[in-house]
């Protein structure tokens, strides 16, 4: 199959490897569906919401009811998501992973709460090795249910703290010191990216044994992390194309290939965040982004807004004319 998509794209009305990486996006979507004329079907976002205990530290500066209050921003309509969402036509879904607020059953969002927030992994681990491995099914379920018709999602998180549970799992994961992989998330001075830094690095010494797979991620990770995990996991089992968001959506993506090595013939990675760690993630991961912005923003946006992207290189795989169809003579003829 990889021979003849080659052939399909080498031979299109334009010079060789000109179009760049939408001829790369074009053979690897080709290749996960396996076929010569792949489609995008049904584009979905699912946004994970989760509070983190490690907020009580003062790791940001915002309160950890902005979880709540944004989750309803989303509900309402009103986020930079919705608008890109709706601006791509693609479907927003939002999962209440953890947040820790008790929203009305008839909200129209996933109800999958596994705990009210996680704990202070400076004093405890985030979660129970139990929780966590309910929050990676839960994140199979979702997709199993949420997904039908649907062969491309994205992801995106909300969860005041959550760059604090991403800078662990990623030291840990990537085996990087804390410095490096920690930023300001939403927006940190000076003193207080100092004092994030030097009270992670006290909760990665509290939690030296924390090593697999499973220990590592309930050890650090937040509800909404887990169970984008879970849900990347379920994706690419299912085949789908998968779209990479930022900082926290590739702390669940390396998370999810510990578990998965082949997870990244599935991932198109979005945009490169500009939280400092982002760029080194993709480094441990040997891969490349389709934007960058100079965003830092979350929510599945980098995903929404690359789409068209994707979506442009399957329409030049199906719809330019090649050579011999066009009459266009081709090189050397």
């Amino acid at each position: 199959m990889t021979s003849q998509l080659q052939h399909k794209i080498d031979n299109k009305t334009k010079p060789l490897g000109s179009l760049g990486i939408l001829e790369e996006i074009a053979l690897q979507i080709g290749l996960v569906q396996n076929t010569l004329s792949p489609s995008l079907k049904n584009p979905t976002i699912i946004v994970f919401a989760g509070d983190h205990g490690i907020v009580d530290e003062g790791v940001s500066p915002f309160p950890k009811e902005v979880t709540m209050q944004m989750v309803m921003n989303f509900l309402q309509g009103g986020a930079a998501i919705n608008v890109f969402c709706k601006q791509n036509d693609i479907k927003l879904l939002v999962a209440d992973a953890g947040v820790d607020f008790d929203f009305e059953p008839s909200m129209p969002l996933i109800h999958a709460k596994i705990g009210k927030g996680t704990k202070n992994i400076l004093k405890e681990p985030a979660m129970s090795g139990e929780e966590c491995q309910k929050a990676l099914s839960k994140g199979g379920e979702i997709i199993q249910k949420r997904s039908v018709g649907c062969n491309i999602i994205g992801f995106g998180e909300m969860g005041i703290g959550n760059t604090s549970s991403a800078s662990l799992l990623m030291s840990r994961i990537c085996q990087l010191p804390i410095e490096k992989c920690v930023g300001r998330g939403t927006g940190l001075d000076d003193e207080g990216l100092k004092n994030k830094i030097s009270i992670l690095k006290k909760a990665l010494d509290k939690h030296p044994n924390a090593t697999t797979p499973c220990e590592i991620l309930a050890t650090f990770g937040g509800f909404e992390i887990v169970m984008m995990a879970g849900a990347m996991l379920k994706a690419a089992e299912l085949g789908m194309i998968i779209m990479v968001d930022g900082f926290i959506a590739t702390s669940a993506l390396i998370s999810a290939h510990q578990f998965n090595k082949q997870i990244l013939k599935n991932c198109i990675f979005c945009h490169q965040s500009d939280e400092q760690g982002h760029k080194l993630m993709l480094e441990y991961l040997k891969v490349n982004t389709l934007i960058n912005l100079g965003m830092r923003l979350g929510e599945g946006t980098g995903a929404a807004l690359a789409y068209p992207i994707i979506k442009a290189a399957i329409s030049f795989l199906n719809e330019m004319a090649s050579f011999e169809s066009a009459g266009v003579s081709g090189k050397d003829e």
